[in-house]
């Protein structure tokens, strides 16, 4: 028989014989034994049946050399087969038992229980809160070689911090007591006193606290502020940028397309009323002065503008008259001084037509402004 440590599972092989269909053992076949003593309350002895499949085990124990075997009273069931018994204890010493196909004894070994100690997990956690730091205190297990382990996190943190102690009265330091922090512990056996078969105990529940208060999460306190904010400032940013682009966009199409002038808001109606005939918009227009032609063609036209001019001494009153003329004077008619002349002639078959500030010389088919 030969013993090997598997430290994934500590658990313990050895190498038995395999019944056949007469019932005798071939040998060569491993046997997977695994022990797990609980808080020194229960031992659980279990067996791999992969390579035994279709065999009830029989499994018998005692804890005194003088001792007689019993049987196992509670099983472990695997599909319907025997794969392992549980049993109650009472304090540490040592385990015999023997395995068998019936009657023939496949494995018979003694143990001490100690060495696959697995301690109960911590419970009644208490905080103890001093500004920056935290007490963490609970109530020890019966028996000594042991490690406290404490570890917190806050919802900001990827992994676990650890501090450790020998008693369950763990400092931890450097806190900052507006988070939110959760807590958990566990316990080991000290490999010195117990082996490295030993396990850790399972992980306590977690505890949430934040300045001293029990919390029932820390994510409700922590992580949703967190994320609005963040929420709130990407929409912020996006909803400028999409602001931003639209301004440039627009300033880029203004320079790249100027926008033309509408015509109808300098010549109101010419557009609403007479569907852009021009002709029927200078008639019906106000503050138009449509000029007849004469039979010489010359028109008639009036001084634009008159200036009074009225002289400092006493004498009688002269009224000067400046006109200007549509056309400019040529020479001669400079020269002659005459600012009482009429303008030249006009070409025949064309009118002078004034609007506001605007005046247009009309021919048979055309407007020309001047």
């Amino acid at each position: 028989m030969r013993r090997v440590f598997l430290p994934w599972a500590a658990a313990t092989v050895f190498l038995l014989g395999h019944a056949n269909a007469s019932g005798k053992t071939k040998p060569g076949n491993a046997l997977e034994l695994q022990v797990i003593n609980f808080n020194f309350e229960t031992v659980q002895v279990t067996w791999n049946t992969n390579a035994y499949s279709g065999i009830n085990f029989t499994f018998i124990y005692k804890f005194k050399t003088k001792e007689e075997y019993r049987p196992c009273s509670r099983y472990v069931l695997q599909q319907g087969y025997r794969a392992g018994c549980l049993l109650d204890v009472q304090g540490d010493g040592p385990l015999y038992f023997s395995i068998r196909n019936g009657t023939e004894p496949l494995l018979t070994k003694g143990l001490e229980i100690s060495a696959y100690l697995k301690p109960r997990s911590p419970d009644d956690l208490s905080f103890q809160w001093r500004e920056e730091a935290v007490m963490v205190t609970c109530s020890n297990l019966g028996y000594n070689d042991l490690q406290y382990e404490i570890q917190h996190k806050t919802v900001f943190d990827s992994e676990w911090q650890s501090a450790e102690a020998e008693t369950c009265n763990v400092t931890i330091n450097g806190l900052d007591a507006e988070k939110c922090y959760s807590f958990r512990a566990r316990v080991k056996a000290l490999e010195f006193a117990y082996g490295s078969e030993t396990y850790p105990s399972d992980w306590s529940e977690v505890t949430h606290q934040q300045r001293g208060v029990l919390r029932d999460s820390c994510w409700e306190n922590s992580f949703f502020p967190k994320f609005v904010l963040i929420a709130g400032m990407v929409a912020f940013l996006t909803v400028f940028l999409l602001l931003l682009s639209l301004w440039k966009l627009h300033r880029i199409k203004k320079v790249l397309m100027p926008s033309v002038p509408d015509p109808k808001f300098s010549f109101l109606g010419l557009f609403e009323s007479h569907q852009g005939n021009f002709q029927e918009w200078i008639k019906d227009t106000q503050n138009v002065a449509p000029l007849n032609k004469m039979e010489d063609g010359e028109l008639e036209c009036a001084p634009e503008d008159a200036v009074v001019v009225q002289p400092a001494e006493a004498e009688t009153p002269k009224t000067v008259v400046m006109a200007s003329s549509l056309y400019p004077q040529t020479g001669e008619e400079e020269a002659a001084g005459d600012s009482g002349q009429l303008p030249r002639e006009q070409p025949q078959g064309r009118g002078v037509i004034s609007l506001g500030d605007f005046t247009f010389v009309m021919s048979d088919n055309s407007y020309m402004m001047l």
